[in-house]
């Protein structure tokens, strides 16, 4: 196990794994496991995580008929141990907890990787922020894992709905909703890692504000804030306020999701990154998760496909200019999942999308 401590203003030689992270006053610990040779990122809990992971959410796998699909989904996480993925990313409303269990199961039987090797983060629905019912949806998370605890729990969204078994909705009915109270669901993820079934708590989708709300009487910071990011979405403010609380960020749709329900293919297909991607000989996936990890943002792309995940990690062995994130830092900049489900006039705690994101969007 080989640890560098690594600031913006060290110089290294190419080889070196993330060799600069280009934010002001930011230092990574950048810890390599040379069984998977993919670098991690130290969290404030101590715990590490990969710096890329395996997303496990996919649209097909809500199809009234998903068995074949979710056969399929197995093979892949296994694929992705053999490839080196040590991260997978869950949630009770994506439907692969179970399946995903049966994998890792059957990789720890055959040996493939150890328990204590692997990540696996989950999530607690909007359904479920009682403190009673975060511990029962914790529980059944772990039944469905076949694990005695994840790594890191996260609350999904900060929003809080009507007692019902997490579901992909596209549409959240009015009545659904009930006030928000976020500091009785921290309370309960603190319980939780009070507990031992969680290495890590945090939270996925929260503004600087809300963050700023959990801080003010978290007893245990959180550890890590999962947002959409992608050079699309850069979210300077929450990453410069995140760095300072030292609280870790995780990308989800770091390509801009071109195969997801609410995909983009304007990240992917812009014609910067396919640019830079032509003079490094690279896919466009690669220098966005490239550029990511660069920023000290661990991501957990989605693909069940061998060939793009095997792509996907080979991006330890080369690196960005400055000049690249100079022109990277000029791209528009527009969300692509929004989250207008979360507002209404009438029930929701936010009316308008300024109010779910505090302006920050």
């Amino acid at each position: 196990l080989t640890t560098l401590l690594i600031s913006p203003k060290q110089a290294s030689s190419p080889r070196s794994l993330l060799h600069h992270c280009h934010e002001v006053g930011s230092l990574l610990r950048v810890c390599v496991h040379m069984a998977s040779s993919v670098p991690t990122f130290e969290l404030n809990s101590g715990a590490r995580i990969p710096a890329i992971g395996f997303g496990t959410f996919s649209f097909s796998l809500m199809s009234e008929n998903p068995i074949h699909q979710l056969e399929q989904f197995k093979t892949a996480v296994i694929d992705a141990i053999t490839l080196g993925y040590r991260h997978f990313d869950t949630a009770p409303i994506y439907g692969t907890e179970a399946s995903l269990g049966e994998a890792l199961a059957e990789a720890f039987r055959n040996e493939l990787v150890t328990r204590q090797e692997i990540f696996v983060t989950s999530k607690l629905w909007c359904s479920d922020h009682e403190p009673v019912d975060a511990a029962r949806s914790l529980s059944d998370t772990l039944r469905d894992l076949r694990l005695d605890y994840v790594d890191l729990f996260l609350i999904h969204w900060p929003v809080k709905l009507k007692k019902c078994e997490p579901k992909f909705h596209i549409v959240i009915e009015e009545d659904e909703f009930l006030p928000l109270d976020l500091k009785s669901t921290w309370s309960a993820m603190e319980k939780a890692f009070e507990e031992g079934y969680t290495k890590s708590i945090g939270v996925s989708n929260f503004s600087t504000k809300k963050l700023g709300e959990i801080l003010s009487y978290a007893k245990i910071r959180p550890a890590v804030n999962q947002v959409e990011f992608h050079p699309g979405w850069q979210q300077k403010q929450l990453r410069d306020f995140c760095n300072k609380e030292h609280i870790h960020i995780t990308g989800w749709s770091p390509l801009g999701a071109p195969w997801m329900v609410w995909r983009s293919e304007s990240i992917i297909d812009n014609p910067v990154i396919k640019y830079i991607a032509k003079t490094h000989c690279r896919a466009p996936a690669q220098v966005l998760l490239r550029w990511a990890v660069e920023l000290g943002v661990s991501v957990v792309p989605k693909s069940f496909n061998k060939d793009r995940m095997k792509q996907n990690l080979e991006i330890f062995d080369w690196q960005l200019s400055e000049d690249e994130h100079e022109e990277m830092r000029k791209i528009k900049q527009e969300k692509i999942m929004k989250g207008e489900w979360a507002c209404n006039e009438s029930s929701s705690p936010y009316r308008t999308l300024e109010d779910l994101w505090d302006g920050e969007i």
